[in-house]
């Protein structure tokens, strides 16, 4: 397969979105595009908060710029494209272009290097979870899409 023109990452804040939440949400089993999301659930966001190991985490407007700066150096460290960014109280969304690399890598170096530079700012403790275990992590193969992409990063936050 070719390397898609881009990829649409999101990774909310650790416990700011559980399964079972009335927004509703993916899991592992129903990820896939147009997959329903899951219905609100007492019960799953009961056994969510049952087995967490710290609060929500609700990113300052500090912390939101630091994460903003970590994606930035890790994509031009890196050799990728951020082409849209917008980092939330409780998620963050990224276009990124990284040839060569799947978006789980991408994720996985944003989050790393965005928790590095917030423990190392003194804004989360060393053992603190701030993101959750993934994410949503989209190819992008068609300039129109992209361009909703970036638009709804930009524009629809």
């Amino acid at each position: 397969m070719p390397n898609p023109l881009a990829y649409f990452v999101t990774w909310t804040t650790y416990q700011s979105w559980l399964h079972g939440d009335e927004r509703r949400s993916v899991d592992r089993h129903n990820n896939q595009r147009n997959s329903p999301r899951l219905a609100p659930d007492a019960r799953l966001r009961e056994r969510d908060v049952a087995v967490s190991t710290s609060d929500s985490v609700v990113l300052s407007t500090e912390e939101r710029k630091i994460v903003h700066q970590a994606i930035q150096e890790c994509a031009e460290y890196r050799g990728w494209t951020v082409m849209a960014l917008n980092v939330r109280t409780n998620h963050v969304h990224c276009v990124v272009q990284a040839p060569s690399h799947t978006p789980e890598r991408v994720m996985t170096d944003f989050k790393a290097r965005s928790t590095r530079m917030l423990r190392e700012a003194g804004l989360r403790g060393p053992e603190e979870s701030i993101w959750t275990k993934h994410g949503s992590t989209r190819w992008i193969n068609e300039e129109k899409p992209l361009r909703a992409a970036i638009e709804y990063v930009l524009d629809h936050q």
